[in-house]
């Protein structure tokens, strides 16, 4: 039984993201006997252009395609094998700049290119799909800016509704208390909202090792 685990932080030291989903990961990995496949986008961005030029193909007979069309449309395909290959996925997505890194993005936007993973397919019906997210303020209701998380709506939607996964959340806040000044006084909170979200996270890896384990 394989993991797909999507990472997306640009930090590879001190990303909570990354902590959280280690967490979700080693409680599989005690359940499951399998791979885990990677694809850290943070590490390793997709090329810019790769999206457009596979939307670009899209409307281009294929024998029309020029080289560098074929190969958007081969890697697109590629990165949809690894998502329909896996029996459960965990994606992790701090929130930079109030959205969706551009790099998870970009292969979000990929992945739709496939006719097998476009609107309307549900290519993840109920398929188990952990999203892991860290905020580094307060964005909950009542706090100054609330409304301001424009990625876990995109995502929630993406993951849920177009691809049709069935969706578990775990999210951390405050994760910049340590390191902003003015946000010193939640600093306990924020290590308290750290080390629930790594909780739950295991939770969610044993919940996944199980539901994968009924399915088989």
């Amino acid at each position: 039984m394989t993991l797909l685990r999507v990472d997306s932080s640009i930090r590879t030291d001190g990303s909570v993201t990354r902590e959280v989903a280690d967490a979700l990961e080693e409680a599989w990995s005690r359940h499951r006997t399998g791979p885990v496949v990677r694809r850290d986008l943070g590490r390793d961005p997709l090329l810019a252009q790769a999206w457009a030029t596979a939307v670009a193909a899209g409307s281009t007979p294929e024998a029309q395609r020029t080289p560098q069309q074929r190969a958007a449309v081969a890697f697109a395909a590629a990165l949809a094998d690894e998502v329909l290959a896996a029996d459960a996925i965990v994606v992790t997505s701090p929130l930079y700049n109030f959205g969706v890194p551009h790099h998870l993005k970009a292969w979000i936007d990929l992945l739709i290119t496939d006719p097998r993973l476009g609107p309307g397919t549900a290519p993840l019906a109920g398929r188990p799909l952990a999203l892991v997210i860290a905020r580094g303020g307060g964005y909950g209701p009542g706090t100054p800016r609330a409304g301001w998380d424009h990625a876990t709506p995109y995502l929630r939607q993406i993951f849920g509704e177009v691809f049709g996964a069935d969706l578990t959340v775990v999210e951390a806040e405050l994760t910049l208390a340590a390191v902003v000044p003015a946000m010193a006084a939640l600093v306990p909170e924020a290590e308290r909202l750290r080390a629930r979200a790594r909780e739950l996270a295991a939770e969610a890896g044993r919940a996944l090792a199980e539901r994968v384990a009924v399915a088989a």
